[in-house]
């Protein structure tokens, strides 16, 4: 085993093998791309309008009242030209406005009288102007942006019909633990499992499509871990393990891995919670993340390995990080960079939460992220410091990818929390 890499390294590491391993983009109706990543940028085939639509029910008028009626529009017809002063059509909310439409005049202001329509319209134009919120040709988001809802709504009004897309990597969790239950009450030496209940939830927030695994954990022999491993790795890009990442006697991983040919990408990280994590590639270029058995460990190392992981095998940045101030010192845990669970407040002050330890989920679970210590560091309150921030929906782009104008901010181990850091 060599010696931990820094927790930035270890993140950089892990993106760049992800990209390495990415899949060739594919062409996908825009009903199945929810959650799947941009390929390339999508761009409007037509302008949004396509034309002139009316933004209200009322009357498309032209010339000077009274106005003397000549049909009615509704949406999806194609109405006739307006051609003489002092005539009018009934419009409805988004159908086409007749060519030659001077002004509209919604349907509770206008007063019909002998034939005749009279009322005033509003200053503002009533109607959508071709164009007026997309250009054909125009650019609307980058490849590698997250496809959501609202991204497939944008396809299909600017006229797509499929996307070229990134799709999820496939992820199996495996736990192991002949101490572990996985129902009732923990007690006499048992522990209740309560990594395979959350885990998959955490990587289908992280981007993966979690796949079925074992129902029971693995028992803690090389046969059982061994043939646990190839059984996963037939259905899934991604398999994440819970525990054994150590060397002692009940832990089977490292042998295990030798077996299948595996090629260690990180090894330990210096970070605490969370250090006896790894991650290997496996001939044929699947992956598996070593995750260790405390649960709030456990959980670091999917947002350190796995996280980054995900992003490069669907193309997307390496996740960013914001900083946010402290509301009280945190003090750092020596040569590690420290990953404090923390939850923010209304102002955006990150306040470092009890039950910390890493066999402890209580903190995590009143928390947003973690406020990420510098090694050797310090952080008085009020400093500014990076945080890492838990995908809390799923499908949720992580907040530092959201936050738009914020700069990203160097890693922890490459600048000191006493830096000079903005306050």
């Amino acid at each position: 085993m060599d010696a931990p890499i820094s927790w930035a390294e270890a993140r950089t590491a892990m993106h760049e093998a992800g990209r390495q391993g990415a899949r060739p983009a594919v062409a996908v109706p825009l009903s199945e791309t929810d959650g799947t990543t941009l390929a390339a940028p999508l761009t409007s085939r037509t302008d949004v309008p396509a034309f002139p639509a009316s933004a209200v029910d009322g009357w498309a008028v032209r010339g000077p009242q009274p106005w003397i009626p000549e049909g009615r529009v509704l949406a999806g017809e194609r109405p006739p030209a307006l051609t003489r002063p002092g005539t009018c059509m009934e419009i409805a909310t988004g159908a086409m406005v007749p060519e030659g439409t001077e002004a509209i005049v919604r349907l509770e202001c206008a007063h019909h009288e002998h034939g005749r329509i009279t009322g005033v319209a509003r200053a503002r134009r009533d109607w959508r102007e071709a164009g007026e919120e997309v250009s054909a040709g125009e650019e609307l988001l980058p490849a590698g942006s997250p496809v959501t809802p609202a991204v497939i709504g944008l396809a299909a009004s600017s006229g797509h019909d499929t996307l070229h897309v990134h799709r999820p990597p496939s992820a199996a969790v495996l736990v192991f633990g002949d101490e572990l239950k996985t129902a009732g009450l923990p007690g006499l030496g048992r522990i209740r499992d309560s990594l395979g209940p959350s885990v998959p939830s955490w990587l289908r927030r992280l981007g993966a499509l979690p796949v079925e695994g074992p129902a029971h954990p693995v028992a803690d022999t090389l046969e059982d871990h061994l043939a646990a491993l190839t059984s996963a790795l037939k259905t899934a890009d991604i398999v994440c393990t819970t525990g054994g990442t150590m060397h002692g006697p009940a832990d089977h991983l490292h042998p295990a891995l030798r077996e299948l040919g595996a090629e260690y990408l990180v090894d330990t990280v210096a970070v605490r919670p969370g250090s006896p994590m790894l991650a290997a590639r496996l001939p044929g270029g699947k992956f598996v993340c070593g995750l260790p058995g405390n649960p709030q460990a456990a959980l670091t190392a999917l947002m350190t390995l796995t996280e980054p992981l995900i992003a490069g095998l669907t193309r997307r940045p390496l996740p960013s990080l914001r900083t946010v101030p402290v509301a009280e010192e945190t003090i750092g845990r020596g040569d590690f960079t420290h990953l404090a669970a923390a939850r923010l407040d209304t102002h955006g002050r990150a306040h470092t939460l009890g039950h910390a330890a890493s066999s402890m989920l209580r903190g995590v679970a009143a928390g947003d992220g973690f406020v990420v210590v510098s090694p050797g560091g310090v952080v008085d309150a009020g400093m500014h410091v990076p945080f890492l921030p838990l995908p809390l929906y799923a499908g949720e782009a992580p907040v530092a990818v959201r936050q738009e104008g914020v700069p990203a901010v160097p890693l922890p181990d490459q600048a000191h929390a006493h830096s000079t850091a903005p306050r």
